[in-house]
């Protein structure tokens, strides 16, 4: 090889490192939480590679037929708030305390004594 085809590699190698090195960092993760109103069961999940995958995991961990998925997030924190004869509210957002604030906001319009139960964050 030559010299000048050296050089070239030499300053191709880098770029090359870079890329595929920030490609962890583009990655999108996936959370869920799925509730049961029957049972008040609660499963959640967090840093996953597909919405399913996440999704699927929050119904393994709740193990209530009664489950389903109230909420799914992306690169963010997810939260669920209860309140009385089981209402219930969910919120995501950047920040957990975001999360939380909105899943109370949500409950409160269906039921009262709305409490956060449970929030969950991705890696971003």
């Amino acid at each position: 090889m030559s010299l000048r085809g050296r050089s070239i590699i030499a300053m191709v190698a880098p770029l090359f490192a870079v890329t595929l090195g920030s490609t962890a960092a583009l990655a999108d993760y996936y959370g869920a939480i799925a509730f049961s109103q029957d049972s008040g069961s609660v499963g959640y999940s967090y840093d996953y590679g597909t919405q399913s995958g996440a999704e699927q995991r929050a119904m393994q961990e709740c193990a209530d037929d009664g489950c389903m998925v109230v909420v799914w997030f992306r690169n963010a924190c997810g939260a669920l708030a209860i309140g009385d004869g089981s209402g219930y509210g969910t919120g995501w957002a950047v920040r957990r305390e975001d999360a939380e604030q909105i899943a109370l906001s949500n409950c409160s319009q269906y039921a009262d004594n709305c409490d956060n139960n449970t929030w969950a964050c991705t890696t971003r």
